[in-house]
Formats: structure tokens, C-alpha cells, sequence
């Protein structure tokens, strides 16, 4: 029996990947695991002192590592497993006695080159800049292993942190093919009234290029389009109210049955999201058999061919969004064979059980390597 401890942060698309890991390991009887959210507001003393108070990254650090010290007081943990490196980075002298895998969607100066998006503010003092840099590749060289979700992490790791590629193993989160194979009832409704129906999913709409949508949606043609909308902000409800074939869902959890439900009966996906890694939710509309428009931002290329399986677009272009929406609207059979090469290429590198089991194995593989080694 393996006694694994996992902690990754519960923010963003973190949390699908929390729950959809925690439902694979789940089904593992060989792991005992302990699992250690790393929530954003938790009411402890980080959040009182000043400095600290306003950092995420000294907070959550601060907070993983207090989380792992105390569950190490009543368990033996084979293996630790920490998603994302912030949550790792004042916990290098318990990795040095635990075999860890530091798990990235991307490297701090991948999120510098989506800043903007994020508000995030790029420089400042260079000395304090260049400590940042050096805790974040102490870190990295301090795990066991390394896990990314995409290549373009990965580059980075090698060739901005000068981490040996042998370290890393590249690992994108996995959707359930099962729960999420809609086409025995996808488009059954919408073939028969010739609407096409549009779907976008983003918690923080105005990051995810909501407002961009919204100027496309509203330039074009769009009495045959139906638009459902997936967000975290109730303000548009208020805002779109009334708004012809514009419907507003906020109350969605990830995972949940309406929100599947509203993947089955789109036929096109829309991201144009102007900051972001990795779209969790466009390997489920993947999953779910759906061309995509996406923008080339962070690892998004790596799951939107373009021409294959969806279109891509420059962030903030509605003009180009339109165009996109233009060009599959009038080509329905464009889109079926767009949608089943998503459906392929998700079977192919998104498979939930497949991905979560190899993040497991290389958790075991490195607590028998670390065993062994304390056994010689």
C-alpha cells in the first residue's frame, strides 16, 4: 500500500483537475491517499499578516507546507504530489525527505507572457524579480519529478529554468471519454429548426473573451445562432436579459449534468480567451465531440489544430471571430468532420483514466526508486 499525499490549489481550472484526479485515484486500491486542498481564503493567520496577506504565493506556500508538516506527524508519506509549483516553494527541505512530483500547467515566465490577461504585472524591481526566479528553479530542481501539462510548459522548464528534459514527464489533465461521449444525442435537436448552437465556457468571462464573443455575436447574422453562455458572472444575466438567442447559465459546477448537457447539444465551441495555460474545458468539448475557435495563447495550439478540429483566431479580433463563426456556419459539413477529429484527438491524448494513471504510476515509480535507495 502506497501512502500518497496530494495537495493542488483550489482555484481556476485546478479544481476540475483536483476532483477529476481524486476520482482516478479513487479506483487505485494499491494508494492510500491523503488529500490537502490548498484553498484561497482558509481564515488563518496568512491572511492577517501583513505582506503575506496580499500574496497568493507566499500564502498558499506557506499553507502547503504548514498542511504537509502536520500530516507528516501521523502518517508516513510515500510520495508527495503538488499541483502547482507555487504550493511547493517554501517546502524544498521536506522534499529533500520526500520523493515529490511538482506538477505545472505553466512556468512562472509562461504566465508572464499572458500577463496582460491576468492583470498580472510583469517586472518591477530587478533584484526582487531575479530572487523570484531563482526560489521558483530551486524548487524545480528540488522535485523528484516533474509533471506538465503541455510542451510549451515544458520548453520553458528546459530552456528558460534549465531543468534536464529527463525530469520532466509531459501529462495533460484527462476527461472522462465515457461521461463525455454525447454524439448518439448531439445536434438531434438542432438539425431539425437549422440553428446552430454555440457554446462558451469561462468562470471569468472577461478573461476568457466574453466581451470579444459578444461583439462578434452581435455583428453578424445571428437570428439562425443560439449562444449559451457558462460563467461565474451573475452580472450578465442582468446585462444579456432579453437579448434574442443569448441564454446565461452561472449556477454550473464542473462535471456537473446540465452542464454536460449543454456540451450534447452544441455544435460549435468558442474560447476566445485572451489569458490562459491550458484549456481544461476545451479537451472536454473535445471529449464531447465539438470543432473548436480558440486563440493562440498558452498551450491552446497543442489542442486546437487549426483546420483539424477547430479554428484558430488572434485573441480580441472579433472581426476574425466572426469570420471563423462565418465560415462554419455555412459549411455543416465542415463541422462534422471537425468535431470527429476532436473526439479523436481527445481519445488519443486526453483519456482521463490513461493520463491519471500515469501521474499514479510515476508517484509509485518514484517512491520504490527512493525506498531502494534508502535501502542499499
Amino acid at each position: 500500500m502506497f501512502n500518497f499525499g496530494f495537495l493542488v490549489e483550489q482555484v481556476l481550472g485546478h479544481i476540475t483537475h483536483y476532483k477529476n484526479l481524486k476520482y482516478w485515484a479513487g479506483k487505485d486500491t494499491s494508494i492510500q491517499p491523503a488529500w490537502m486542498p490548498v484553498a484561497t481564503s482558509t481564515n488563518d493567520i496568512w491572511e492577517k499578516l501583513p505582506l503575506i496577506r496580499n500574496n497568493w504565493s507566499l500564502q498558499s506556500s506557506l499553507r502547503a507546507r504548514k498542511t504537509i508538516e502536520k500530516a507528516m506527524k501521523s502518517q508516513t508519506l510515500d510520495a508527495l504530489f503538488l499541483h502547482t509549483q507555487t504550493l511547493a516553494l517554501f517546502s524544498i527541505p521536506l522534499m529533500d525527505r520526500i520523493p515529490t512530483i511538482i506538477s505545472t500547467d505553466g512556468t512562472p515566465l509562461n504566465i508572464d507572457s499572458v500577463a496582460r490577461g491576468y492583470n498580472h504585472k510583469v517586472g518591477g524591481n530587478y533584484l526582487v524579480e531575479r530572487a523570484k526566479f531563482q526560489l521558483s528553479k530551486s524548487t524545480f530542481n528540488a522535485a523528484t519529478a516533474i509533471v506538465t501539462w503541455s510542451e510549451w510548459a515544458k520548453d520553458s522548464l528546459v530552456t528558460d529554468y534549465g531543468i534536464s528534459g529527463e525530469k520532466i514527464t509531459v501529462i495533460p489533465p484527462g476527461v472522462d471519454l465515457e461521461q463525455w461521449n454525447f454524439k448518439h444525442e448531439q445536434n438531434r435537436d438542432n438539425h431539425s429548426t437549422n440553428l446552430l448552437r454555440l457554446l462558451f465556457v469561462g468562470g471569468d468571462f472577461a478573461r476568457k473573451g466574453g466581451y470579444t464573443l459578444l461583439e462578434a455575436f452581435r455583428n453578424s447574422s445571428n437570428q439562425d445562432c443560439i449562444l449559451d453562455i457558462v460563467t461565474k458572472d451573475i452580472s450578465l444575466k442582468q446585462e444579456l436579459s432579453g437579448i434574442e438567442n443569448i441564454r446565461v447559465h452561472c449556477d454550473l459546477t464542473p462535471n456537473c449534468q446540465p452542464l454536460k448537457q449543454l456540451y450534447a447539444q452544441a455544435d460549435v465551441f468558442v474560447f476566445p480567451t485572451e489569458a490562459d495555460t491550458f484549456g481544461i474545458v476545451a479537451s472536454e468539448a473535445m471529449a464531447a465531440g465539438l470543432p473548436i475557435i480558440a486563440t493562440d495563447v498558452g498551450a491552446l495550439c497543442e489542442q486546437v489544430e487549426h483546420k483539424v478540429n477547430g479554428l484558430i483566431v488572434p485573441p480580441g479580433d472579433a472581426n476574425a471571430l466572426n469570420d471563423a463563426l462565418q465560415t462554419l456556419k455555412s459549411d455543416r459539413a465542415k463541422i462534422t468532420a471537425m468535431a470527429a477529429a476532436s473526439r479523436r484527438i481527445a481519445e488519443k491524448r486526453f483519456d482521463a483514466g490513461r493520463n491519471y494513471g500515469e501521474i499514479l504510476s510515476l508517484m509509485k515509480s518514484i517512491s520504490k526508486k527512493s525506498l531502494l535507495c534508502l535501502n542499499l
